[in-house]
Formats: C-alpha cells, structure tokens, sequence
C-alpha cells in the first residue's frame, strides 16, 4: 500500500481519539514500578486478544514477574515486525508531595491536564506501547490487514534503581526464545523508547564504575599514622578528568555524539580522623563502534597511573551489566535502510516538524537485537525523554494521537520492497 495523503486522511477519519486515551489510562493506571509488573502484563496480554492476536504467552522471567508477547498475522505477503517495549517504570517517591492538593497528586491517576496526560511511566514507555496497540486497532478500523506479521513483545526489568533488579532479564529471555526458535526472528523491530516521534537508529554504550579508594584510618591528632584516602581520591579524581577530556578530544558521532567520563558520586570522611576509605562512582558514555572492554582497560589505566601515596589501595566495580557484562554496549544501524526511511515518512506525513533522524541520548535494549540477534531496530515513540523518570513526566496528547496515525501509516506500508 502507498504511504500517501489519503492514506493518512483515511486513518486520520477512522481513529477514536477517546479509545485511544482511555487505554493510555489504564495503561498509567496500572502501576509496574520495576519489580511488580505482572498486572500491566496481564492488561497487555488482554488487549492483544481484543485485537485478534494468538499465540498470546505470559511467561515469568523471574518468579511473578511476566513477559508478555503476542502474535498478530498479517495477509501473509510481509515480513516480520517486531514491536516492543518495556513494561516497568521506575518509582513514584516525592510524586504525591510535589503534587499534594492538585489534580496531578495521584501519580497514577492518568490526570490531563493542559493537553498532557501525566503519571508515572506516561512517556517512559507506556505511550509507546500504547501507540502500537492503538495503531493497529485503527487499522482494524480502516479495513487494512497489514502484509506481514506483526509480533508484539511487552518485557519487564529494563529500568534500574529498585534493589536486586534492573539487569534487562526480561529481554534477556525473550531473546533466547528467539535464539531457541520458539518465537519468530523478526525482519525489522521498534523499540518504543520515548523521542518525541523522531527516529533513532544510533545510541549510546556506558558502563557504570564504582571507585573504592583504601588507605589507613586514625586519630587526627596523630595524622602521620594514617594513610588518607580522601587525599589520594583528589589525585583520582584528576586522572579521570584528565582521561575525560581525551576523549571527548575524539571525532564524534555523527548522531550519538562525543564519549566522555561523568563523575556523579564522591563519598568518604573520617568522624575527627583521617578517612581511611573513599568511593568515586562515575559513569562512561560509548559511541558505536567502541567496546566495553578497551573502555574498562582505558579508564582502568587512567586510575591507576594516578601519583598515589604509598600504602594506597585502589579497586573497581562494575554494578549494571546488561547485554556486557561491565555495562550496556552501544549499537546502530544505517539511517538509509528503507524500513527506517519508511518510518520517517510516516511520521512527515502525519506530523511535518518531527521524523527526524536522531541519535539516543541514553541507554536502552535495542543492542540484544541488533547486536545480539542481528535485527535492524530504532526507537521511535510519542513522549519526551528529558522530562521521564522526574516528577513532570507527561505525554501530549496531541502527540500520542499522531503517533497512533503515524505508526497505522507504517504499519499499512511495511511490506517486503522494505526488507528485501
């Protein structure tokens, strides 16, 4: 089918903006804060088989904690498309204080206030998820049967911050089944991380370093008994810096930008004496193309090259392994893959000012596909990254309505002269 102007008319005059809304708020209105997102699944599971969608499986990738995928067919004349997303959000603590007395209090409320839906996981992701389940149901709507089969995956434990989880376990065994053949291997996939309807086919890598620095305690009125690792964290701390500015020195990324070295925690004192220990936490950020292993050994070196005192210990951590073991590797694919150049004529066609070709200013599971299973993937979704995980996050309205037209229009469009 044609990507064209009455292509998009005719979707724009069969979707029911309310519907659509509605489910939006339910989906909000169901909490899934990492760790409980077995009732968001359940939802899931039963709005694809509203929609006709089969091989509909619930299944735990840790105890009570479900995935949830589905699969709807197509004319049988397409390739696979893979739409996928993550069903956890992270807390709500301070949302009720911040909005004591308004309308936005309740963080699951699903409130709409000036033209936004607000609550916890709004952007981050369940509008994407909802605009996939939506688009197709407009599609129903429309009389259109897309040309291949459209395979749904809705998984748990992508975000962090909740003890004991957050290391992409949920992902981690939807991959496998695919590996094992139990799941089709998708042509294309989406992934609905927010981006405010522009395309990402690039992202960042990073790694997360925990610095613990250990020198000797004592009284300060006998300092020269001490080994002070307070003092020797200063000369670390310089050495990262030092190997920051190396490399964000680097030719960037076209889209995703220069890598650099964040320091993000410092911790350490003594209660009147000299502080026998100090831990750095700090994070690095990875273009495609670089691996983890060569940033673990650069920043490792940088460390340690450090002029420290003699007596001085240094050790490293690395606490968020996802698809790398010391962190999440970085990815892309080719902005001119014509599946990628469909998407963004989609998006054009319902909404001029956006389809624009950008890189991830963060981390998400598109590498287990691309890098892992070899499938081209971008993220592409209604909501705004820079205001999920805080205490505004919203999506607007209007956007989540163009984005259900938008993917519709791609949806109706995908077909084998974007694969083959």
């Amino acid at each position: 089918m044609k990507l064209d102007a009455a292509l998009i008319s005719r979707l724009r005059a069969a979707l029911d903006t309310d519907a659509a809304v509605d489910l939006l708020r339910r989906a909000v209105g169901t909490p899934s804060v990492t760790g409980t997102e077995a009732a968001f699944a359940r939802l899931l599971a039963g709005e694809l088989k509203a929609l006709g969608a089969d091989e509909i499986v619930l299944d735990d990738f840790a105890p009570g904690r479900p995935n949830v995928r589905g699969l709807l067919r197509g004319a049988g004349e397409g390739p696979c498309l893979l739409l996928a997303g993550h069903t956890d959000t992270v807390h709500v603590r301070g949302w009720a204080e911040r909005w004591a007395g308004t309308e936005r209090e309740d963080p699951f409320g699903g409130a709409i206030v000036d033209g936004a839906i607000w609550g916890r996981g709004t952007g981050d992701l369940k509008a994407g998820i909802c605009t996939t389940l939506a688009a197709v149901r407009l599609l129903s709507a429309a009389g259109i049967v897309p040309a291949g089969d459209l395979q749904f995956a809705f998984i748990g434990d992508e975000e962090s911050g909740e003890p004991d989880t957050g290391v992409s376990a949920g992902i981690k065994a939807f991959v496998a089944e695919i590996e094992a053949g139990v799941v089709p291997r998708p042509d294309f996939a989406i992934y609905v991380e927010p981006t405010r309807l522009n395309i990402y086919p690039a992202q960042m890598g990073f790694l997360i370093c925990d610095i613990t620095i250990t020198g000797r305690s004592a009284y300060f009125g006998v300092p020269e008994l001490g080994i002070d690792a307070l003092k020797a964290a200063h000369q670390v701390l310089s050495a990262i810096w030092a190997h920051s500015a190396e490399l964000e020195a680097r030719a960037p990324h076209d889209l995703v930008g220069r890598p650099f070295v964040l320091v993000t925690g410092l911790e350490g004192g003594g209660y009147i004496a000299v502080p026998g220990e100090c831990r750095i936490s700090l994070i690095l950020k990875l273009l495609p193309g670089e691996g983890l292993d060569n940033a673990v050994a650069g920043l490792e070196r940088a460390v340690r090259g450090a002029e420290l005192a003699e007596g001085i210990t240094v050790s490293f951590a690395y606490p968020a392994g996802r698809d790398h073991r010391y962190g999440g590797m970085p990815s892309e694919v080719s902005p001119q893959l014509p599946a990628v150049a469909l998407l963004t004529q989609a998006v054009e066609a319902v909404r001029p000012d956006r389809g624009l070709i950008e890189g991830a200013p963060y981390w998400s599971e598109a590498p287990f596909l691309i890098n892992r299973l070899g499938v081209p993937a971008v993220y592409c979704a209604p909501g705004d990254i820079r205001n999920c995980h805080t205490l505004e996050e919203h999506v607007v309205v209007q956007e989540y309505l163009d984005g259900i037209v938008a993917f519709a229009a791609f949806l109706a469009a995908f077909d084998r002269s974007v694969i083959e």
